[in-house]
């Protein structure tokens, strides 16, 4: 497919950005961030003409899903592909899944774009299932982001929590699956509070435990770890597991409320990222990440910072939710020409809470056409019977 010469005009739809080869023209080959390595967990785009059901197979609409992720490299950031973010158990299956691995790892190689792949257990059905099951079922998973040439993410396992009797299980099972690995993963701790399931995981529900077992994990295979995502929205916690890590291991924060003092770091340290909130804030992220890259810390902070308020908002409890923000903000700023998820996740936050994304948003300047991005909202609001000022707070019944 051959890119247009310039970008679309602003209010055209479908607004989805055709892929090729001339949009990677300011890809992360060419504009590196040196400090730090940054992925942005990438959502997907549904196709809103399939005629599907909430639990039924994942309809992607792959142009659009796939231009996204050349957005995302084209400001130097890696891509964290079929994560918790691109709905993982929460719409996407693992058929549509497996397709989208492939898919977004091909474009990366021809656009040399850092791509991370998360491995689940995902395709097992849903009643209980045995330690060998779900160890054939990762050892699939990975197989398949290894031969397509990503980086894999051992992502936490619902089935493991729920059969797994203690620490030793877990040791055992990653420690099966790091042995095997034929090249460094990231491994992902994913709290409660993303996904209730995951309570207990690494074999209690006493973090100081489960740390220990996290920690031994990983001390026990140090060359088979590139590095560890951490997701439980603790700051203090981070750091003290940062501190502890073998030195060739990797702090990948995926902290979205203390991202920007992580990534900071201190005197001992300083957190890489794999995080939810840079698919909307891949601009300002990636233009932070460069102040830290000529040494200045104060303007990443002065950078960075203000968008916290958004990304406490969007990931406000139910934090399983923020996805639905997430693509809300992709659709208002033209990267995708409708308001529509896997599962019909667009109604899983109110109407209100949408209203105050775009406010935050639009403040940061994040919109490329903020009169589309503003014309968009009032659209969604109309389609509700509902006419809720854009800027403003007053209400009225349309």
């Amino acid at each position: 497919m051959n890119a247009p010469a310039g970008p679309p005009p602003p209010r055209k739809d479908p607004a989805t950005r055709p892929h090729g080869p001339d949009s990677a023209r300011s890809f992360s080959a060419r504009l590196p961030l040196r400090s730090r390595t940054v992925f942005a967990a990438a959502h997907v785009v549904a196709d809103p003409r399939a005629d599907t059901t909430p639990d039924g197979p994942a309809a992607v609409d792959w142009d659009a899903t796939l231009a996204f992720r050349h957005h995302l490299w084209a400001h130097g950031l890696g891509v964290a592909e079929a994560m918790d973010t691109a709905q993982r158990g929460a719409g996407l299956d693992w058929s549509a899944a497996a397709e989208l691995i492939r898919r977004t790892a091909a474009e990366a190689a021809a656009v040399g774009g850092l791509l991370a792949c998360g491995v689940g257990t995902d395709q097992l059905p849903p009643h209980p299932a045995s330690l060998a099951d779900i160890r054939r079922a990762y050892e699939e998973q990975l197989g398949l982001v290894e031969d397509a040439g990503g980086r894999p993410v051992l992502m936490a396992s619902r089935r493991l929590a729920d059969a797994a009797t203690g620490p030793d299980d877990y040791r055992e099972l990653y420690g099966h699956l790091l042995r095997q690995a034929t090249r460094p993963v990231i491994l992902h701790w994913l709290g409660p509070m993303f996904d209730p399931a995951l309570a207990g995981y690494w074999g209690s529900t006493e973090l100081d435990a489960a740390t220990e077992t996290f920690l031994a994990i990983i001390t026990d295979h140090p060359a088979k770890v590139d590095g560890v995502k951490i997701s439980l929205l603790d700051a203090d916690r981070e750091v003290a597991l940062r501190r502890r890590l073998p030195p060739t291991v990797r702090c990948y924060t995926g902290d979205d409320f203390h991202y920007p003092e992580l990534i900071a770091g201190d005197d001992h340290g300083a957190s890489d990222a794999l995080l939810g909130i840079f698919d909307p804030l891949a601009a300002p992220a990636a233009a932070a990440v460069r102040l830290l890259d000529s040494g200045d810390t104060a303007g990443f902070r002065a950078a960075l910072d203000p968008t916290v308020a958004l990304a406490r908002h969007l990931f406000r409890a139910p934090t399983r939710h923020y996805k639905t923000g997430i693509v809300l903000l992709a659709w208002l700023a033209g990267h995708q020409s409708h308001f529509t998820m896997l599962g019909g996740l667009q109604s899983a936050r109110s109407l209100p809470h949408l209203r105050r994304a775009h406010q935050l948003a639009d403040g940061l300047g994040l919109f490329p056409d903020p009169e589309l991005a503003a014309h968009r909202m009032r659209q969604l609001l109309a389609v509700y019977g509902t006419e809720l000022a854009v800027y403003g707070t007053e209400t009225k019944d349309a």
